[in-house]
């Protein structure tokens, strides 16, 4: 059990891949006249307000927020969601914030796991451990276990 744990700990772990294009085509954007120029214009911008403003610890964020935090219209940044990184909205959202719970569990041990929940943008505990199962395969407290006794014992071998 402990080594599945660990597996699953792993392979979470990683940095998600974007790639520069669509990664499937939608039938239903077939005639939005938003160009590929324009698209990538706006996955720039949609990564920038995530990785570099982390506009997902706003607990209210949705998408009409986005398409005016970034100044883009909400169908099209809706579009490029779904198109470039092949995920609605929430999940987009819940992803970002996830890597961030993880992030915190692990490097702050201080904080509790509901405080973890606020700070990355969650109100609900239930939305939060059902969001962070679902991306991670683990409960908070669990993962928090499994990833500080591993991070303790590579820090051991490396000593």
């Amino acid at each position: 059990m402990k080594r599945l744990l660990k597996q699953l700990v792993f392979k979470y772990i990683g940095q998600e891949e974007l790639t520069s294009g669509p990664l499937n085509s939608h039938e239903k954007y077939k005639k939005s006249g938003l160009t590929e120029e324009e698209a990538l214009a706006i996955r720039g911008k949609i990564k920038k307000a995530f990785e570099e403003d982390k506009i997902y610890r706003n607990n209210t964020i949705c998408l009409d927020e986005l398409s005016e935090h970034i100044q883009d219209n909400r169908y099209k940044v809706s579009q490029v969601i779904n198109t470039y990184f092949s995920k609605n909205f929430y999940s987009f959202l819940n992803e970002y914030r996830i890597k961030e719970a993880k992030h915190l569990l692990v490097s702050d041990s201080t904080l509790s796991v509901k405080a973890v929940m606020y700070e990355v943008g969650f109100n609900s505990k239930n939305s939060f451990y059902n969001a962070f199962k679902k991306v991670t395969g683990l409960s908070p407290n669990d993962y928090r276990s499994v990833a500080t006794v591993d991070f303790n014992q590579n820090n051991m071998q490396m000593a």
